[in-house]
């Protein structure tokens, strides 16, 4: 198994143990968008920015990549470089699913056998060219852009969007590209 996120096991094996809480004084809002087309979610994405874990501390121009199966599960593949855009590349594979289809929008995601963890996708461009992703508890936080430089108008609406969620944007990581 490749090592991107090594760690993964370990950080997203919290994700599903966290209460649904906040440090500020917004009740955390994790709902998911009503609709989602999964063909149109597929392909290529960079992370934007995202909240620290340690399985992608120190990691940039990470990327997600998701190809849809024909089983339904979709397979993800995360890559990024260790510490710098010229660091050690790491790639981790795992794939995803959709535990309930009558909340679209909602996922789980698996690096390490059968072991998922939510993958909410909160708020999605009408055109698919942006996401602002994020689980059941307020450590977990990534923004999404088909491209590695989002438009600044794009950026304020999720950030704005996240910050009315109860998350704390201030402490979002950037991720270079």
């Amino acid at each position: 198994m490749n090592k991107l996120f090594t760690y993964l096991l370990g950080g997203l094996s919290f994700l599903g143990l966290g209460a649904c809480s906040t440090t500020s004084n917004t009740p955390l809002n994790t709902s998911t968008v009503p609709a989602l087309d999964i063909e149109r979610y597929m392909g290529h994405w960079y992370e934007i920015a995202r909240f620290d874990h340690p399985f992608e501390h120190g990691l940039e121009g990470c990327t997600a990549d998701y190809e849809l199966q024909e089983d339904g599960t979709v397979l993800v593949t995360n890559s990024g470089y260790k510490g710098s855009l010229e660091g050690k590349f790491k790639q981790s594979v795992g794939k995803a699913r959709r535990p309930n289809a009558k909340v679209p929008g909602q996922l789980e995601v698996s690096f390490f056998m059968n072991f998922y963890s939510p993958y909410n996708v909160m708020e999605l461009s009408p055109d698919y060219n942006y996401v602002l992703v994020g689980s059941k508890n307020d450590k977990y936080l990534w923004i999404l852009s088909r491209t590695p430089v989002m438009e600044q108008q794009d950026l304020d609406y999720l950030l704005m969007r996240a910050k009315l969620r109860g998350y704390e944007i201030d402490n979002l990581i950037w991720v270079r590209h």
